[in-house]
C-alpha cells in the first residue's frame, strides 16, 4: 500500500480544541482506550478539521463506490423524492450528520424549485464540517435559509422547524451503518418521536455486495484512508498532549461477514507504551484499536430497521447494481 506523499497533518494549521470539545474527547477516549475486551474510539472523533477534510478525500477515490453512487440516485431522482416527501405541503428538512454536506444540495435545489425557498437544518458534532456546509449551500442553492445545530444527534434532540407543514429528516451516506443494529433502531426510533404522523425519513444505506469491493473501499491504493484513520491518534495527540508513534500503528480493513459489516481498527506493529496525562496504555505486539463499523444491508435487514423503529417503507431508490438504496419512510 502506497502513502502520501506528505501527511494532511503537516499541511493543515490546526487551530486548539475549545475547552468543553476536549473534555468530552478526553471521555470517549479514555473510556474506549482502557476497555478491558476490545480497546475501541468512536468514529466520531475522525471529523475535526484534517478529518474532515480528509474524508472528502476519500469520496472522491475511485474505490470509494459510496458517495457517487448515491449522489447518482439522487440526481436522477430529486425531484420524485421530495415530491413523494412533501406531498401538498411546504416542506422542511434536516440532516443528521451532515459534514459538509456535498450531496444535499441536489434535494435542496429540488426543494427551491418546488416551493420557491426552504429551511435545511444540518446536525453534525464538527463546527468545522457545519461551516462548510453553511457557506456553500448559501452560494450555490439560492432560496435555502441555513441554520446548522452542533449537536451528538446519537444523544441530542435535534431542532426540527415547526412552522412548516411537513417535515423530512435526511439520514443519508449509510451512516447509520455506524450504529450496530440495536442501536441504530435507538437513534432512529429517537428522530421517529420528534416526528408527526406523515413525517418523513430519507435513509441511506449501502447493501452487501462482494467481499473485494468492500475491502477496496476500506483501504485504498493511495492510503488516504489510512491516513484518515490514523488522523484519530494524531488528533488526540494534538488535544490531549497524548505520545502516539502514530507511525507504528497500522489500518486495518476486514469484512466481517457473520455480522455483515466492515470493521476499521488500527493495529500495535510491536509492544508499546502510550501516555495521556497520568495514564500509561501498553499496547501488545499485534493489539488493534477498534475505530469504525460499517454495517451493510439487505432488503430484509432495512424492513426490520424500519419497522423496529416505527417507520414504514414509501419508496425506495437503488442504482442499477443495487449497491446503495435510498429509502423514503413514513412515520407511522
Amino acid at each position: 500500500m502506497s502513502t502520501l506523499a506528505a501527511p494532511l497533518t503537516e499541511r493543515i494549521s490546526v487551530a486548539p480544541a475549545p475547552a468543553a470539545s476536549l473534555s468530552l474527547v478526553a471521555r470517549a477516549a479514555l473510556r474506549g482506550l482502557t476497555a478491558t475486551d476490545q480497546r475501541t474510539l468512536p468514529p466520531w472523533l475522525f471529523y475535526d478539521a484534517i478529518g474532515s477534510a480528509l474524508f472528502e478525500r476519500i469520496t472522491e477515490l475511485p474505490e470509494y463506490y459510496l458517495t457517487r453512487t448515491e449522489r447518482a440516485i439522487f440526481t436522477e431522482h430529486a425531484d420524485a423524492i421530495i415530491a413523494e416527501a412533501a406531498g401538498e405541503e411546504i416542506l422542511s428538512i434536516a440532516e443528521l450528520g451532515a459534514g459538509t454536506a456535498a450531496k444535499t444540495g441536489l434535494l435542496l435545489a429540488s426543494a427551491v424549485r418546488r416551493q420557491g425557498n426552504v429551511f435545511y437544518r444540518p446536525v453534525d458534532v464538527s463546527p468545522t464540517a457545519l461551516e462548510m456546509a453553511k457557506r456553500h449551500l448559501e452560494t450555490s442553492v439560492p432560496g435555502v435559509l441555513v441554520e446548522p445545530q452542533l449537536a451528538d444527534y446519537a444523544r441530542e434532540p435535534i431542532l426540527l422547524d415547526t412552522a412548516a407543514a411537513r417535515r423530512l429528516v435526511l439520514y443519508i451516506g449509510s451512516s447509520i451503518g455506524n450504529f450496530s443494529p440495536e442501536d441504530a433502531v435507538r437513534v432512529l426510533r429517537t428522530v421517529r418521536e420528534q416526528l408527526l404522523p406523515g413525517d418523513t425519513l430519507l435513509l441511506g444505506v449501502d447493501m452487501v455486495k462482494d467481499e473485494p469491493a468492500l475491502l477496496a473501499a476500506y483501504d485504498d491504493a493511495a492510503g488516504i484512508t489510512a491516513e484518515f484513520n490514523r488522523n484519530m491518534l494524531h488528533r488526540l495527540n494534538r488535544e490531549l498532549g497524548a505520545d502516539f508513534d502514530v507511525a507504528r500503528f497500522s489500518h486495518r480493513a476486514h469484512w466481517n461477514a457473520a455480522e455483515s459489516r466492515m470493521e476499521m481498527h488500527l493495529v500495535s506493529n510491536g509492544p508499546q507504551r502510550v501516555t495521556i496525562d497520568d495514564l500509561e496504555l501498553n499496547f501488545a505486539a499485534g493489539e488493534t484499536i477498534h475505530t469504525e463499523n460499517s454495517y451493510k444491508f439487505t432488503q430484509r435487514s432495512i424492513a426490520w430497521l424500519l419497522k423496529q423503529s416505527g417507520f414504514t417503507l414509501g419508496q425506495q431508490w437503488t442504482d442499477e447494481k443495487d449497491w446503495f438504496a435510498v429509502n423514503l419512510a413514513v412515520a407511522s
